[in-house]
């Protein structure tokens, strides 16, 4: 009867601990960006995908060659956004930007969005 016991409490913490390991490699942002550095882009929306667990924005940058850089930014989760105003339709293709953010560290053209500005000046907020 003793060993009926105690297989609920240990059940129930190998439960919670794989649990949080899960939460903790979604959320592990310092292994995919660079946290200590900040990389400032500037072009055209391509597209916007308006999707959970987290947007993204994509973008068009013209390099210093002229040729066509294809970034992206990984924003919030969609209930976060939606607390911060953004809707479905807040960027569409063809709206020109500034995005600021954390590079990916293994140097490729994404960035984890810290700031976004439009082409008037009017800056989104990307986190309450």
């Amino acid at each position: 009867m003793r060993n009926r016991l105690a297989v609920f409490p240990v059940t129930a913490v190998l439960l919670l601990l794989s649990l949080a390991a899960s939460t903790y490699a979604h959320h592990g942002f310092v292994s995919w960006f660079d946290m200590s550095r900040s990389v400032t882009v500037k072009g055209t929306v391509t597209s916007f995908d308006w999707t959970n667990p987290h947007a993204y924005i994509y973008l068009d940058v013209k390099d210093d060659k002229g040729a066509i850089v294809k970034w992206s930014a990984e924003l919030g989760a969609i209930a976060m956004l939606t607390r911060a105003g953004w809707k479905r339709d807040t960027l569409k293709p063809g709206d020109e930007l500034t995005m600021t953010g954390n590079p990916a560290k293994d140097g490729k053209p994404v960035m984890h969005l810290d700031k976004i500005v439009l082409a008037n000046g009017q800056e989104l907020a990307t986190a309450l």
